[in-house]
């Protein structure tokens, strides 16, 4: 009862994993970062651009799975920076305004393409 997505309106897999899948009534994305879906290359010159572009790449998924950002249930962020986490979390409170989903934010080393966000999320069809 798997079912794999996929659209040009967010960027590419760049490993061997899919966008995005349907599994029952959940829908699981892929760590998006910002990377801009019609040149593929990253965007921003900072962590709040980044997250921006990274939401509308997430929102570009589920629209495909046929849900949307209000349905999501659980986020995680990835930031390679502490002090990011204000950038980021103006930037996310613009696309979250209520009913907020669950979040667990984790710092790490490094990202793929040296990006300085990566946020994945977990929403209900």
């Amino acid at each position: 009862m798997k079912r794999i997505i996929h659209t040009d309106k967010a960027p590419a897999a760049i490993g061997p994993y899919s966008q995005c899948v349907v599994c029952h009534s959940y829908v699981f994305t892929a760590g998006q970062i910002a990377i801009d879906p019609e040149t593929g290359q990253m965007t921003g010159k900072n962590a709040a651009e980044q997250t921006a572009q990274v939401l509308e790449n997430l929102k570009a998924v589920l629209t495909a799975a046929g849900t949307s950002m209000e349905n999501i249930v659980k986020t995680s962020v990835f930031l390679t920076k502490d002090e990011d986490f204000p950038a980021m979390n103006e930037v996310y409170n613009l696309y979250f305004t209520a009913n907020f989903p669950a979040r667990t934010t984790i710092f790490v080393n490094a990202l793929p393409k040296n990006a300085l966000v990566e946020i994945e999320a977990i929403a209900e069809l």
